[in-house]
């Protein structure tokens, strides 16, 4: 064999390896969706979105946020994150993105939401959890945290601090 066909084939080899790696990263390590659902009713004049991705440690996160909430007069809708960029954010009160920091930032869908919510995005909570617990994005006031389930009650207090002054101007 010449020696550029064995450099062309050790190329498409790395890059046949590479392709399988990160196809297995994004099955094993991809966030589920999220699904959607709404609470109480959709004519309240107080209304909280909720935008998650779906993992064991969002569900129940998402779940606790929401039985704080669903005692008082507040409509409380549920998306996937991939559903953001069919919201009219100002339809809301409040808005709560629980993402995951994948890779080397956040989802395309957060980054996008975030940067077009210039006149919204003190009506916006973020929740980010990463392997260290640090990672957030930049200009973002952000909660951070690791998903564990153990420290579900801890976050959800932290959100839910954030979230009240946002709801309860609003609630009758």
């Amino acid at each position: 064999m010449s020696r550029k066909k064995t450099i062309v084939i050790l190329i498409l080899s790395i890059l046949g390896v590479c392709a399988i790696f990160f196809a297995w990263y994004k099955y094993n390590f991809s966030m589920d969706k999220a699904k959607s659902f709404s609470i109480n009713d959709s004519n309240y004049p107080t209304k909280l979105l909720i935008a998650t991705q779906g993992s064991e440690f969002k569900n129940a996160l998402t779940n606790q946020v929401i039985d704080y909430f669903k005692e008082d007069s507040i409509y409380i809708q549920v998306i996937d994150i991939s559903q953001l960029s069919k919201i009219k954010s100002s339809t809301y009160n409040a808005t709560l993105l629980i993402h995951t920091w994948e890779g080397w930032g956040p989802p395309i869908e957060i980054t996008d939401f975030i940067q077009h919510q210039t006149t919204n995005l003190n009506k916006t909570v973020v929740f980010t959890t990463s392997g260290n617990g640090t990672n957030k994005m930049d200009n973002v006031d952000a909660i951070t945290g690791e998903s564990k389930i153990d420290d579900i009650r801890l976050f959800s207090n932290k959100i839910i601090v954030r979230l009240k002054p946002l709801l309860q101007s609003h609630v009758n």
